[in-house]
């Protein structure tokens, strides 16, 4: 007994609509009605229609529907379906079920109403018995698999085509993506041709490839990399702003020969004013280097002490190539009074160092993996309609695909890293195995691993100010959902599914994390809001600081070179045919470039944070919420541009609407 209006959404994407018929169920509290009309989604359309129902349905449930296969079993993407109940004063009660998925198969599906639930709400057993089905049938779609031991677990996929086609890429991604390849391998080529060089000759010879894939600052880059000032900055406000730490004390590796006591002298000086700082790059010691066609690539693992100027300028005092050894001549430790090729090459070399941590540990690891691990959890143990699933699915998009593909093409046997990286060959896997083992909880959490590292409250440091904005302005956002749905304490910890996630992240994806301080189960309010904020943050912002940074520093190749060809110097001798034969050479240079321009570009498809259009929540509540995160993104955004244009170097990375929404490149 009723009157209802229906609305269909099929979403725009290509390929979004179907030549096959669906038809559609109402399912109520006390009855379900069989909808006799039948239709053809089409692109980007939204389709009507009204239906007199005889029987009292009761509050509505589910939408089902089903696809009737015609000649071609095509899918469709339904984005939602709308109803509108007439109620008996002629009031029109809006209810939405969303969907945002590939319709595939002949099988009816059930759609529940956007208000999020849980077992402890429901009396009937309707939803527990849907969200029951639902993650027995995620739980055989999404598994783990040990891609390589000692690093976290990834999704079961050989390839992006073993994936759920829910976690593909929709296809203008897809074709940018594959198109961007070919136009880097092409660029490749093409440079190559260019330059008609075997070997470089001088530093300006990295002039005839750059061009192609390159940002205004990468240009400032080539004008200022070998200024102290711009190599300090980087560790600051760089593609890699993890590493830096202000000293606590003297690092006990750091070896000061006799006849050095001034340094000593001007080290402890700045350790007692408080502006001594450190980068230790130890966790390269002792990995095999990559032989590339035939040739032994080398690494090092620096050791850097900087200063920070007054003016907030971060100067480097020293740089030690090599850990001293017990059979081993002291090493040598490098000064900006050096002569400027062995200061250059000095500095060159913690520039690679940091590559590697920057690309495996930072970026890979920190980010890429940590977000398939929270991506594959909550599909095996989040339903659909519980509220945290419904606040993380926007911040997973493509994140399985993509890492699917880094899995096949760059860190894989002869990809990227094998051809142009001096930890390829199998050393990259021992410095992911190595980053795994000292990943904790509190180095994904800025707040926290921001005061480890001593850079709260350092005026020139941005990325660290901007990171702790971000962090509070997202920790708000999901206090907020979370305090509409669980309004104690009791109601986390009494909430099986929701305690599940955090054993199958912590115990399984991170292989029994809790040893480094990650949770397993959560007892509080705070602690549900604390690891759901890291969650999103490191999806979001932590990305978009590591990755976007790309394009800008590495596309001038002797500002962070991928390889090194020569041993670390071991004299102060250095001449500028040592320095040109231990960078990339010709071949190595231009896959750097390209590669850093294919992964740092703006996406065409990318969705700002905070603003993607599903709409998994409904409700007054959650939208004001939402409505509140959006406003406080705006604000920083303009906060940061005025800073900005106040600084000769702006930093942009963390810029609210340069921040993705997930990690899709």
């Amino acid at each position: 007994m009723g009157r209802y209006r229906v609305r269909v959404a099929t979403g725009n994407s290509a390929f979004s609509g179907s030549n096959n018929q669906v038809q559609l169920w109402l399912v109520g509290l006390r009855a379900e009605v069989e909808l006799g009309l039948r239709l053809r989604p089409a692109r980007g359309q939204m389709e009507d229609f009204e239906v007199d129902v005889s029987e009292d349905l009761g509050p509505l449930q589910f939408v089902k529907l089903r696809k009737i296969h015609l000649l071609i079993k095509d899918a469709w993407f339904c984005n939602h379906i709308t109803v509108w109940v007439f109620e008996q004063s002629m009031e029109e009660k809006e209810i939405v079920f969303p969907c945002y998925r590939w319709v595939e198969g002949d099988g009816i599906i059930c759609l529940p109403e956007t208000t999020a639930w849980m077992i402890r709400n429901e009396s009937q057993g309707l939803f527990q018995k849907h969200q029951e089905e639902e993650l027995k049938a995620r739980r055989t779609l999404y598994g783990w698999v040990s891609w390589k031991k000692g690093i976290p677990l990834s999704v079961a996929a050989a390839s992006e085509k073993d994936l759920p086609l829910d976690a593909r890429f929709h296809e203008e991604k897809k074709v940018d993506f594959e198109r961007t390849r070919v136009v880097g391998v092409t660029e490749i080529a093409l440079k190559r041709l260019y330059t008609l060089l075997s070997s470089w000759n001088s530093l300006e010879d990295f002039d005839q490839i750059f061009w192609g894939g390159k940002s205004a600052l990468a240009k400032r880059v080539r004008l200022s990399w070998k200024d102290d000032d711009f190599f300090g900055y980087q560790f600051l406000n760089g593609v890699n702003p993890t590493l830096l730490r202000k000293s606590s004390s003297l690092p006990t590796r750091l070896v000061i020969p006799p006849g050095t006591e001034d340094l000593k002298a001007q080290l402890e000086r700045k350790l007692q004013e408080g502006c001594l700082f450190e980068v230790d790059f130890s966790l390269l010691a002792g990995i095999q280097a990559n032989v590339i066609q035939g040739e032994r690539q080398h690494l090092a693992a620096p050791l850097l002490m900087l200063k920070m100027e007054p003016d907030g300028k971060l100067l480097p005092m020293v740089i030690q190539l090599q850990l001293p050894g017990s059979d081993s001549p002291v090493p040598p430790l490098f000064l900006p009074s050096d002569p400027s090729l062995t200061w250059l090459l000095a500095k060159a070399w913690v520039k690679n160092s940091d590559f590697q941590l920057h690309e495996l540990q930072a970026h890979l690891l920190k980010t890429h993996l940590m977000a398939e691990v929270f991506a594959v959890a909550t599909m095996r143990c989040l339903p659909g309609m519980h509220p945290i699933f419904k606040l993380l699915i926007p911040h997973l998009r493509y994140t399985l695909e993509i890492n699917t593909r880094a899995r096949t093409k760059l860190i894989s046997n002869g990809g990227f890293f094998d051809q142009a990286v001096n930890t390829g060959g199998g050393g990259h896997l021992d410095v992911l195995r190595r980053a795994t083992t000292c990943l904790t909880y509190r180095s994904l959490c800025p707040p926290d691993d921001l005061a480890d590292r001593g850079l709260l409250g350092v005026p020139s440091a941005f990325y660290a100010h901007d990171a702790v904005r971000l962090w509070d302005i997202i920790s708000r956002y999901v206090q907020g959902i979370v305090q509409l749905h669980y309004l104690e304490d009791e109601v986390v910890r009494s909430d099986p599914e929701l305690q599940a996630w955090c054993r199958e992240i912590t115990e399984i994806g991170l292989c029994k994390a809790q040893e480094r301080g990650f949770p397993v189960s959560f007892q509080s309010r705070d602690e549900l809001c604390h690891f759901v904020t890291m969650c999103i943050f490191t999806c979001t912002a932590q990305h978009s600081a590591v990755n976007q940074g790309q394009l800008d520093w590495y596309t001038w190749v002797p500002n962070a070179p991928c390889t090194m060809r020569q041993p670390p110097p071991t004299t102060k001798d250095v001449t500028l045919e040592m320095v040109m034969a231990t960078m990339p050479n010709v071949h190595q240079a231009c896959i750097q470039m390209t590669i850093s321009w294919h992964l740092g570009r703006f996406q065409p498809d990318m969705v700002p944070l905070g603003h993607h259009k599903e709409q998994y929540f409904s409700g007054p509540g959650p939208q004001a919420v939402l409505n509140r995160f959006q406003e406080d993104l705006y604000t920083l955004e303009r906060e940061i541009v005025a800073r900005n244009e106040s600084l000769d170097l702006p930093y942009e990375y963390l810029k609210p609407s340069r921040i993705e929404n997930s990690i899709t490149i």
